[in-house]
């Protein structure tokens, strides 16, 4: 009995580190991460495809799905005026194949 109630456990703690649930705070110091859509793919970090389901946000590979709830995310963000001020810089994109990370060294932000 204690090894299924293990094993449900990780794969729940699993289920919530990989999910790319997002949710836009008014804030910066409310975020998990501050991020700046640049205007420029090439200039990005993190190349984000918006999903229309929940079902559909990826693994930390740039596919997001906003959420209305704060309770419901697991990432808060913060939308930043300034390049400078952002952690991660993102590009939205057209298509789904084009999501994903460009500069690897800063995918843990969303771990």
């Amino acid at each position: 009995m204690t090894r299924y109630i293990l094993i449900s456990l990780c794969l729940i703690v699993s289920s919530k580190l990989i999910s790319q649930k997002i949710y836009s705070v008014d804030y910066s110091s409310q975020a998990d991460v501050k991020v700046h859509v640049v205007d420029y793919m090439s200039q990005a970090d993190l190349l984000v495809y918006k999903v229309d389901y929940s079902s559909q946000s990826g693994k930390n590979d740039g596919h997001w799905f906003f959420v209305d709830y704060s309770s419901q995310a697991d990432k808060k963000i913060f939308f930043t005026d300034y390049s400078s001020q952002a952690e991660v810089l993102i590009y939205f994109v057209d298509y789904s194949s084009q999501a994903g990370w460009k500069k690897k060294d800063k995918i843990h932000y969303f771990y």
